[in-house]
């Protein structure tokens, strides 16, 4: 019944906590809430049109949406890049980090699901992804496994941040032996989600541009570079507006993991063109299409001309100490290779998949106004969800919030 009283009066001063700030975090939070509400009016379009609002047709039926799942399942993989050197190599300088690494993760994983709903055309299909309810086909499709690796990173990543704020609400010291082995735990899923999406793709066969094996290191190389860069840049925002201290050798470390994935993601691209340009065969011609455009049709031109240069400009600067270690720079650095990622990881690698079709018909894909209002709502609403889980970390790690505290106030 103790307990109970206690989570209570967490939920009480995490609602006082999240409801009181600054202007800016006033108008910050109000603006998230207006995106949010235009994202509901798309949605509510698609849902009374069906999906004929949207870019995608029959020949391209994975678009913006499933382009965003697909990177953002990646972000949410990178928090083991925190969690691993913090529990596991017990590393005392990511430990600063490493809640608010969880906490993005848990908001990337609402945006993964919002983002499928969406896909999906509407709610009311979900039932057929309930085990011994809708068609679950387990163990054969690999999209199960999906639904049950995300799910299941997503309690981990919600219970272990929550038992450790919640000891420190009370002032307490979180028990190793409760919390530990999840982390561990967490550092194979984060792994498992990202690579099981890989094999969604590579698992089909009609689609040679997905048939690729370094399709799965990669989306991890990506991930490991594009995850921490966000993660850096929340980081700068954080320390310079809140109280929380984050030191520099926290950043910089951070930056070194970042630095190290970049560099084998443009590995692994230079591996991936030279196989598809220096020998090319019929089954080249997604990336033609990709990087040159085929048959008069280069509507992704300016989108992958645009990733290249900025993720090689980035990994480039970032391999020099010079530049990494100048805070400015890096910012600026890790700004232009989350953006690259999110290109190349998102309309590079879906849309062209669906490029030539089986029968070598050619349709090209480009979102329409409804699904970029339907996205920017649903990223309006993993930063909105990660404010509130931040603002209350916060709060309880800098002492702000405590259960003693709130005994005193009533006495």
């Amino acid at each position: 019944m103790g307990q109970f009283k206690v989570l209570k009066s967490l939920m009480v001063d995490s609602l006082d906590t999240i409801t009181t700030g600054s202007k800016k975090y006033h108008i910050w939070m109000g603006a998230l809430t207006l995106v949010m509400l235009i994202g509901m009016y798309c949605y509510a379009i698609q849902l009374d049109e069906g999906l004929v609002v949207t870019g995608m047709n029959d020949r391209v039926s994975w678009g913006l949406y499933i382009s965003n799942f697909t990177f953002l399942v990646g972000v949410a993989a990178a928090a083991v890049m925190l969690v691993m050197p913090t529990y596991v190599l017990k590393d005392i300088d990511f430990k600063q980090a490493v809640l608010i690494g969880e906490g993005l993760a848990v908001a990337a994983l609402v945006m993964c699901l919002a983002f499928v709903v969406a896909d999906m055309g509407g709610p009311s299909v979900l039932w057929h992804m309930i085990p011994g309810i809708g068609v679950f086909n387990f163990p054969a499709s690999m999209l199960t496994w999906d639904v049950i690796v995300l799910n299941g990173y997503l309690f981990i990543n919600l219970s272990i941040p929550f038992y450790i704020l919640f000891r420190h609400y009370q002032n307490k010291e979180a028990k190793k032996k409760v919390y530990v082995p999840g982390a561990i735990l967490s550092v194979f899923w984060a792994v498992a989600i990202h690579l099981v999406t890989a094999f969604l793709y590579q698992g089909l066969q009609a689609r040679p541009f997905w048939n690729n094996a370094l399709l799965g290191p990669r989306f991890l190389a990506s991930a490991f570079a594009a995850g921490p860069a966000l993660i850096i840049l929340v980081l700068a925002i954080i320390r310079s507006s809140t109280a929380f201290v984050v030191k520099d050798k926290t950043i910089k470390k951070i930056a070194m993991i970042v630095t190290v994935a970049a560099q084998i993601n443009l590995i692994m691209l230079v591996s991936e063109l030279f196989k598809e340009f220096y020998a090319p065969t019929h089954h080249s011609e997604s990336a033609y299409y990709l990087f040159f455009g085929l048959h008069g049709k280069d509507a992704l031109l300016p989108w992958i001309w645009t990733a290249i240069p900025l993720n090689v400009l980035a990994t480039v600067m970032l391999t020099f100490g010079k530049f990494r270690n100048n805070l400015k720079v890096l910012y600026f650095c890790c700004f232009i290779l989350f953006v690259a990622i999110w290109i190349e990881k998102g309309f590079g690698l879906i849309v062209p998949g669906f490029i030539p079709g089986p029968y070598g018909t050619i349709a090209e894909y480009l979102p329409t106004g409804v699904e970029v209002g339907v996205t920017l709502g649903i990223w309006a609403l993993g930063a909105f969800v990660f404010t509130i889980l931040a603002k209350t970390a916060i709060g309880i790690e800098t002492g702000e919030l405590r259960y003693l505290k709130r005994q005193e106030k009533k006495g």
